[in-house]
C-alpha cells in the first residue's frame, strides 16, 4: 500500500509551477521495535521531561528550545520564530540551480523521498521538468524546511519520476583524505591482482534486495513468536571467526578461496 504523503506543495522552475507531493522513498515500518517495560508489573514505561536542577516534570506547554549562550543560561525562541524563518521554501521547491548529475559525490547525499505531480492539472508541468533533467544530464539544487531546519536539497530524474534528497550540511560531511592515504595500487601485485579479479568473476552476481536482508532480525522474530507459544527456542550457537592477531598470506588466501568456490560449484 503507498504512504500517504507527508509534505505538500509545490515545483517551480522560472514560471513553470505545480502541485506536488512527497512521501519518504524508505520506510522502518517492518523493523522490530521494542517497548521498555517494567518487570515486576508488566505496564510499558514513559518518557518524560524533568528540570535539570529541581528534578521535577514539565508540561509540554511549558517546553521551549533555547540556544546555548554560554555557562550562564540560554537563548529561547518560540515556535512561530523558528518557523518564520524560512517561510518561502516552506512551501514551494524552487529550482534555482542545476549541476551535472555525476559531479555530486556520494557522501553529500542523505535521505531520498519520491516527489510526485499532486493533480491532473500540474502533471503535465511536472512532466516536462522531469524529462529537461534527464535530457540535459543535471541535477537541480534548491532549498526546502523539512524536519523543523531549511535544508539544501537535489532534484534526480529516477524512471518515470523525481527523486528529492535532503543533502547534508557542509560542516557535516569529513574530508576524505584525513583518512585514506594517497597511494597508485594500479600495476602492483599482479598475481594478487589476477586472482582477486577471477574470484570476483566468480561470485558476481544480478543485484537483488535479498542481499540486503537482515537475519538477526528474522531470529528475533522466530524468538517472540516461540515466546508467544510459551515455549523457549535453544540459542542459536555463533560461528567461530578468525582468531585475532594471526597473519595470513594473501597468495594462500586467494588460492584457498578460489579453491572453495570451485568446491561449491560442483
Amino acid at each position: 500500500m503507498a504512504q500517504r504523503p507527508f509534505w505538500k506543495g509545490y515545483l517551480k522552475l522560472s514560471l513553470v509551477t505545480c502541485p506536488v507531493a512527497m512521501t519518504p522513498a524508505t520506510t522502518e515500518s517492518g523493523k522490530v521495535r521494542f517497548h521498555t517495560i517494567n518487570r515486576k508489573t508488566g505496564h510499558r514505561l514513559r518518557s518524560q521531561y524533568v528540570d535539570a536542577q529541581t528534578g521535577a516534570p514539565v508540561a509540554d506547554d511549558a517546553q521551549v528550545m533555547g540556544y546555548p549562550r554560554g555557562e550562564d543560561g540560554y537563548v529561547m525562541l518560540e515556535d512561530d520564530e523558528l518557523d518564520a524563518v524560512a517561510l518561502d521554501s516552506t512551501h514551494t521547491i524552487d529550482i534555482e540551480t542545476f549541476v551535472p548529475a555525476d559531479s555530486i559525490g556520494w557522501v553529500w547525499y542523505d535521505t531520498p523521498h519520491f516527489l510526485m505531480p499532486d493533480d491532473e492539472i500540474g502533471e503535465e508541468a511536472y512532466r516536462v521538468i522531469q524529462a529537461a533533467l534527464v535530457a540535459t544530464g543535471t541535477v537541480g539544487i534548491s532549498r526546502l524546511v523539512m524536519y523543523r531546519r531549511e535544508r539544501a536539497v537535489l532534484l534526480e530524474a529516477r524512471g518515470k519520476g523525481i527523486v528529492l534528497w535532503t543533502l547534508h550540511f557542509g560542516g557535516e560531511v569529513r574530508d576524505a583524505a584525513d583518512y585514506f592515504t594517497e597511494g597508485d595500487a594500479e600495476g602492483r601485485h599482479d598475481p594478487e591482482m589476477k586472482l582477486l579479479k577471477e574470484l570476483i568473476d566468480r561470485q558476481k552476481a544480478p543485484w537483488t534486495p535479498k542481499m540486503v536482508t537482515d537475519p538477526v532480525q528474522d531470529h528475533l522474530l522466530d524468538i517472540i513468536e516461540a515466546r508467544k507459544k510459551t515455549r523457549q527456542r535453544p540459542r542459536k550457537p555463533r560461528a567461530a571467526g578468525p582468531a585475532p592477531g594471526r597473519v595470513v598470506n594473501i597468495m594462500d588466501a586467494l588460492k584457498a578461496s578460489l579453491e572453495a568456490e570451485s568446491g561449491r560449484r560442483r
